[in-house]
């Protein structure tokens, strides 16, 4: 297998192992998640899996892609740090919210995990424009997930 390939394949399987080990984590959240009083436009516990699923291969594509540029190693490498720490915080998001049911941490949790995404794109947009356009969906997810966060907390306190 080529060295880029290669890089596209673990690219993607990191930010879907910790995804993975996050629903092993909390293999019961979607009975929680049922069994919470839901707000407004909250989708189907069925939808998550899909979309997050989603999410962490287009995260992975776009790691590689800032991985393979020929860009400033500086920058790759602050890139790719932010990366990680907001791979690490959306890791703890479903234990805060799912095992320990704290609400209204896991919301101020979910605040400091939009503030890294922003500033991930950021640090990729210095790099590679795509992967950073690529992170835009993720963040917009993240956005409504704060929305439902929120309103679970004020809903179910």
């Amino acid at each position: 297998m080529n060295k880029k390939i290669k890089s596209y394949v673990i690219g993607i399987l990191i930010p879907v192992a910790v995804g993975l080990l996050a629903a092993f984590l909390t293999k019961d959240s979607m009975d929680i998640y049922k069994s919470i009083v839901q707000p407004p436009l909250a989708p189907p516990a069925i939808l998550f899996p899909i979309v997050w699923s989603i999410l962490y291969i287009v995260m992975g594509i776009g790691s590689a892609l800032i991985y393979n540029s020929a860009a400033d190693e500086k920058d790759k490498t602050q890139a790719l740090f932010v990366y990680a720490l907001q791979l690490a915080v959306n890791f703890f998001w479903s234990i805060l919210f799912f095992n320990v049911r704290a609400f209204l941490f896991s919301f101020i949790w979910l605040l400091l995990l939009w503030v890294l995404i922003i500033i991930m794109i950021v640090r990729f947009s210095k790099v590679n424009k795509v992967a950073a356009y690529l992170q835009i969906p993720y963040l917009l997810w993240v956005t409504f997930a704060g929305y439902l966060n929120l309103a679970i907390y004020i809903l179910n306190r």
